[in-house]
């Protein structure tokens, strides 16, 4: 008897961690960037409102928070465009994160690095239970070769005027 608790047990559990792996919720994200990202020419290229951001930085903390706690054997369990879709907007707003964490003090997100350093080098996101730079994010994780998908940086934002509309 006690065998069929266990693998009853185990069975619901597994099926919890599906149901939990099917539905990461980016509407934080949506709302943070229907709310401070401003479009021109007809939807061509966007702007940032980093003050608004900034003075709207506890959404966009717990946003952060819940991609923080993702782990790895949840994401795995996704599907390729969920995956993708998780990693791009950590990225981005990984991004947003650092550039309010010294704004309005900067006139470049280049200003956030050094000499030896890029800002993109940084480890400054969390992201499976680790530091990780926005390097690793970009390069290792989303343009590795699990994804093969060539429109990659048009959806990755590295916060200068020449970047992909966020």
């Amino acid at each position: 008897m006690n065998r069929i608790i266990w693998v009853t047990f185990a069975a619901l559990l597994c099926m919890s961690e599906l149901v939990i792996a099917q539905e990461f919720d980016h509407d934080i994200w949506n709302t943070l960037l229907n709310e401070h990202v401003n479009w021109q020419q007809d939807g061509h290229n966007s702007t940032v409102d980093y003050d608004s951001f900034k003075s709207d930085q506890s959404k966009l903390h717990s946003y952060l928070d819940k991609i923080a706690e993702v782990e790895q054997i949840t994401f795995k369990q996704w599907d390729e465009p969920e995956q993708l879709a998780f990693l791009i907007n950590a990225y981005n707003a990984w991004t947003i994160q650092l550039i309010i964490s010294e704004w309005p003090n900067l006139e470049s997100i280049k200003d956030l690095g050094s000499w030896f350093k890029s800002p993109w080098a940084k480890p400054v996101a969390r992201l499976f239970q680790q530091s990780v730079s926005l390097d690793h994010i970009e390069h290792s994780l989303i343009r590795s070769e699990q994804y093969s998908e060539p429109r990659i940086h048009f959806a990755v934002n590295c916060a200068s005027v020449g970047c992909p509309a966020l």
